[in-house]
């Protein structure tokens, strides 16, 4: 055998292995319906898979087809829930030709997506950084979702000038102490009264000198 043979002989074709997870059977998405709803009344730091699969009248091993892991499990229900969750916001801006309208609607939305979430479910994400970081994401894609509104805002002349980027992340810094509860814990109001009051707020900075 030559020396090209050899090293024709040892080239191998690489085979792309696909992370992207499947989607849901039926089944499934029921279930992660379920543990979601559970989960956001109850939190889901005390509960163990056998309490899981009790409580859903499922086996263990069902559960173990949507994770490996109560850890992993407890991800993958945070994130259903706010994928859940910024699909209907979304869908509820969607065709609001008013940029003053769809800012008020996306966080009155906000605050209605984050009604059904318990204090118990908010401190078990805060306390899990694998949760967290899905958490601090869907923070972070809101700040830069009220920055492009901001931005559109300027350029059709119904906003003031202003720095997007910074009242975006100031916007965004509000909207993560209205999730983890510091600013009803400072200041006694809803989840929903404050966000009232930051689209008020945030329509009101915004307004053109004079209008």
């Amino acid at each position: 055998m030559t020396s090209t043979d050899v090293s024709q002989s040892r080239v191998r074709p690489v085979r792309r292995v696909s992370l992207r997870r499947a989607a849901p059977t039926a089944r499934q998405a029921e279930l992660l319906d379920r543990l979601e709803a559970l989960f956001l009344a109850e939190g889901f730091a005390h509960l163990t898979l056998d309490e899981l699969a009790s409580r859903l009248r499922c086996s263990k091993s069902t559960l173990y087809t949507l994770a490996p892991s109560k850890e992993q499990l407890a991800v993958r229900v945070v994130g259903h829930y706010f994928k859940g969750a910024t699909a209907r916001i979304e869908q509820r801006i969607a065709g609001i030709a008013d940029v003053r309208e769809r800012v008020g609607a996306y966080l009155d939305s906000a605050a209605e997506a984050l009604r059904p979430a318990s204090p118990e479910f908010i401190a078990d994400v805060a306390a899990f950084p694998p949760a967290r970081a899905t958490y601090e994401a869907n923070a972070r894609a809101a700040a830069e979702r009220i920055r492009s509104f901001i931005r559109e805002g300027v350029r059709q002349g119904v906003f003031r000038e202003v720095h997007a980027a910074l009242v975006a992340e100031m916007v965004g810094l509000a909207i993560e102490g209205i999730q983890d509860g510091r600013i009803a814990e400072r200041t006694g109001v809803s989840d929903s009264d404050a966000f009232a009051a930051l689209a008020e707020l945030l329509l009101r900075g915004l307004a053109p000198e004079g209008s």
